[in-house]
């Protein structure tokens, strides 16, 4: 009887021993979190103009973007104390050849009040790309005052970092002697931040835009 005992507390403890960890089915692997494609991305913009026989000035420009959707705010943009606040969707068509697109509607406050629908358009391909970010403010307070903006540009990238161009733009914020300024710009991309020079034709002195961004 004795040995049946003592032969049963072997057996169970045999079965009841721990197993190694080593022995263990491995656990699987830890996943990362996963990465949302709503996640917001944001982006802060300053423009720096010096204009002859005027007054410097910045315009400062924020944008947020959410998949499709995009959210804008502007000052110094459609005219001098004018700010304006946007909102849009966001396009994207082809892959070699890229389409970027962002219809919008605005509301413009301060010197200029009013409403504009507007737009924002992208067109690269390789190393090149044409973009235009227009839009007709419809004044609400005088509408011989109502115009049409536009800041049309090519640009070409010899290097990841640096781009060279042409760009032009019609706007309210400054006189010109020209309805339609153009002239050339040259930007470096440092990281997350950019900055653009831009100079504009003018008589006798041309209009000088220095421009900064950072995107987050």
């Amino acid at each position: 009887m004795g040995l049946r005992l003592l032969l049963g507390l072997l057996a169970a403890a045999a079965v009841l021993r721990p197993v190694p960890l080593s022995a263990q089915t491995p656990a699987p692997p830890a996943t990362a979190a996963p990465i949302h494609a709503n996640a917001w991305s944001w982006s802060i913009v300053a423009d720096g103009y010096f204009v002859p026989d005027s007054s410097s000035y910045v315009s400062p420009t924020v944008t947020a973007d959410r998949g499709r959707l995009h959210f804008e705010s502007r000052y110094n943009y459609e005219d001098r104390s004018t700010g304006s606040l946007w909102f849009g969707c966001n396009f994207t068509v082809g892959e070699n050849l890229t389409l970027e697109a962002t219809p919008m509607i605005g509301a413009v406050f301060g010197t200029t009040a009013g409403v504009a629908p507007g737009y924002q358009l992208t067109l690269s391909f390789r190393r090149w790309s044409l973009s235009d970010t227009g839009e007709y403010v419809f004044d609400l307070e005088d509408r011989s005052r109502s115009f049409f903006y536009a800041w049309p540009q090519v640009t070409y990238s010899p290097m990841d970092w640096l781009k060279v161009g042409i760009a032009a733009q019609r706007t309210k914020a400054y006189h010109s002697d020209y309805n339609i300024q153009r002239g050339a710009l040259i930007g470096v991309v440092l990281g997350r931040a950019e900055f653009t020079s831009y100079i504009f034709a003018g008589h006798p002195t041309p209009t000088v835009v220095l421009e900064g961004s950072f995107s987050f």
